[in-house]
């Protein structure tokens, strides 16, 4: 199921007569969680799949399980009508990325990252890439992995703040065009009020109260980065580490709906 991204944020469905507000509030919430598939291979990915299908209808692949199981471990997902985030952060000379963007348009995700580090060219050639496309996914420029806390930013020669950088990126790829943005739940307020509200702002980083923070350094919790302005939340660990997953996940869900 691909959706519209002329908005960042899925619009609420038409309200029936069987509709409660917070039946259409938690409809939504569906709509903007993001469950990462951090796992080895692709019978562990299906099977993490099949314990929340009836909960969750977005799912991120990254680099963990895309290296694995390769383009094939797509198919019994789309084949469950489930909603792909495909995280490969994509970062080299703008032909390969460009040539790697449509490869990645023909498996059928909806949303695609690639690093803002890459640069202008890159970023632009990664759009041009998809003119034409038929349902071409959503872009994403990953600005600074929420791994990373100023000691991270300052090792690799970067003088500014983590925040600071997250924006100066934002920024460029704005002017080369790009209205999808990956940051943590810190910079999603300022990124927000620079986009205005036709940007897609995809928020890891999340972690419910009293989650483990694990790597992450700059987290917040469901409905703090949804007030913020986040259009999706991807949570891996508080998830799929749980002992029920599904009650977990319906947990987050009902917390991003008392904040929608």
């Amino acid at each position: 199921m691909l959706y519209d991204f002329s908005m960042p944020i899925p619009e609420r469905l038409n309200p029936t007569f069987d509709q409660t507000p917070s039946t259409l509030r938690l409809t939504e919430a569906r709509q903007r969680l993001i469950v990462a598939l951090d796992v080895p291979d692709a019978a562990s990915a299906v099977a993490l799949v099949d314990s929340l299908e009836s909960t969750c209808q977005w799912f991120k692949v990254g680099l963990e399980l895309f290296v694995a199981a390769g383009p094939a471990v797509l198919e019994p997902l789309l084949k469950r009508d489930c909603s792909i985030f495909l995280d490969l952060k994509l970062h080299d000379i703008p032909n390969t990325v460009a040539g790697a963007v449509r490869s990645a348009a023909s498996l059928g995700v909806s949303m695609l990252t690639l690093h803002a580090f890459g640069g202008p060219a890159m970023l632009a050639a990664a759009q041009t890439a998809l003119e034409g496309v038929t349902r071409a996914p959503q872009l994403l420029a990953v600005t600074v992995l929420t791994s990373m806390d100023q000691p991270q930013v300052q090792a690799i020669g970067l003088n500014r703040a983590p925040d600071e950088q997250v924006e100066l990126l934002a920024r460029m790829g704005m002017a080369s065009g790009m209205n999808g943005f990956v940051c943590s739940p810190k910079e999603v307020a300022a990124l927000r009020k620079l986009t205005g509200p036709e940007g897609v702002l995809v928020i890891p980083g999340i972690r419910p109260a009293g989650a483990s923070v694990g790597d992450q350094k700059r987290i917040a919790t469901p409905a703090d980065a949804l007030r913020q302005g986040a259009s999706y939340l991807v949570v891996g660990r508080p998830i799929t580490q749980a002992k029920n997953r599904a009650a977990a996940a319906q947990a987050i869900l009902e917390e991003m709906a008392q904040a929608l």
